[in-house]
């Protein structure tokens, strides 16, 4: 898609997405935090499980960023946009901007696991296959394509 001819602007679908999530009022209190001394230059979302899971997905992943857990879920640190072209696995939940939903308890989850180092991400594909194979769903790439 191009803009006004002239412009040399060009859109793209994912242009598009960005624009919508900056427009969406974000909630900063009720945000996970990256821990002080700790950057997010990619941005962050999180992927929530429910927290019987939670142990269950931790020794499955090669690198563990930052997780929150409360009694009810999980969160994993994930970079902006972590979503894209995937469909995380119910009872997953995705929250862009690492927003909680309003329906969550009023405290944010507590932080259970810091890891070295100044970037707070766990690497979402070694995360989202962990959430398929624990939930038995298969992995968006090796679905049948229908019509």
């Amino acid at each position: 898609m191009t803009g006004a001819p002239g412009t040399g602007l060009l859109l793209t679908l994912d242009s598009l997405v960005r624009i919508q999530r900056g427009r969406q009022p974000r909630a900063a209190s009720r945000r996970l935090p990256v821990p002080d001394g700790m950057t997010a230059p990619m941005g962050c979302d999180a992927v929530a499980v429910p927290a019987r899971l939670g142990p269950l997905v931790l020794p499955r992943l090669p690198r563990v960023g930052c997780v929150y857990a409360d009694e009810a879920h999980w969160w994993w640190l994930v970079p902006s946009d972590s979503d894209y072209a995937l469909e995380w696995p119910a009872p997953a939940h995705y929250a862009t901007g690492a927003v909680l939903p309003d329906a969550e308890a009023p405290d944010l989850p507590g932080l259970i696991h810091r890891p070295d180092g100044t970037l707070p991400y766990t690497p979402p594909i070694p995360l989202y296959l962990a959430l398929c194979r624990l939930t038995g769903t298969p992995p968006a790439w090796s679905r049948p394509v229908t019509a």
